[in-house]
């Protein structure tokens, strides 16, 4: 149902001013469509409608096509954000949201997986052109998957608060450990072998011994720390320096007599 075309009686009152700024709170549908199309809809009645969880998706649609209103930054992020917002209006959006807005929409509850994948996205390709700062309060404050493309940046301040990120797991720091070029690693691997948590999950010592980077030291003890089924599977790497893998499968056969 076309809003502009539509003349009920409570259209009929948005059309004569009358309390506009009331009707974004009413609870008819027809209401609230009509109020999001209303051209002479502020910013903050806009912010207003958009804060109603049960915000009719038509009523966004309305509210996006008056282009006034999407120049403000509040009123994109919040279009973006509304869980009714549909996919053919929110991705278009994305593409011009600012390096923290991204971050926002990517951890907002609301927001659906697949829209936060490319909001994600979106801020990770961009991460080339984000200034140093920019790049550390993304490592401390973003989702698990923007810090982690974050674990193998050049400057140690930023890897470390990556590292730090309440949202980083073990499968994160595992895959960046295994990255194909070894010396964007070399600042990751120095600080996961001296970290209190990380240095002694499962899957991360895994890298690590696949890692050329690892000290000699670490290999030996994570070596003997290790699963003998997890240091064969470890064997296959085509990764592992030769010295490695000869001490690996020295530990592995020494295990095999001791049984």
């Amino acid at each position: 149902m076309n809003a502009h075309a539509t003349r009920t009686g409570k259209y009929k009152v948005l059309e004569q001013g009358e309390g506009l700024e009331h009707l974004v709170h009413e609870r008819s549908p027809e209401t609230l469509i009509a109020a999001a199309a209303d051209p002479r809809l502020t910013e903050d009645l806009a912010l207003a409608l958009l804060n109603r969880r049960d915000l009719p998706a038509k009523a966004v649609e309305e509210l996006y096509r008056n282009r006034s209103l999407v120049k403000h930054k509040k009123v994109r992020l919040a279009v973006v954000t509304h869980p009714h917002t549909p996919r053919h209006i929110s991705i278009p959006i994305i593409r011009h949201l600012y390096a923290f807005e991204l971050m926002q929409v990517a951890l907002f509850p609301a927001v659906a997986a697949d829209v936060k994948r490319v909001a994600e996205d979106t801020l990770i390709g961009r991460m080339a052109t984000v200034s140093s700062g920019e790049r550390y309060s993304l490592a401390k404050q973003s989702s698990g998957r923007v810090a982690a493309a974050l674990l193998l940046d050049k400057e140690e301040r930023i890897m470390l608060a990556a590292l730090s990120n309440p949202q980083m797991t073990e499968v994160w720091i595992a895959k960046a450990l295994r990255a194909s070029c070894d010396e964007d690693t070399a600042l990751l691997v120095a600080a996961v072998c001296e970290h209190e948590k990380w240095s002694r999950r499962l899957e991360v010592k895994t890298s690590l011994l696949i890692n050329k980077n690892t000290p000699l030291v670490r290999v030996l003890q994570y070596a003997d720390e290790l699963p003998v089924n997890v240091l064969k599977d470890i064997l296959y790497s085509t990764r592992l320096q030769p010295n490695v893998k000869n001490y690996l499968k020295a530990v592995v056969e020494k295990r095999a007599r001791g049984r």
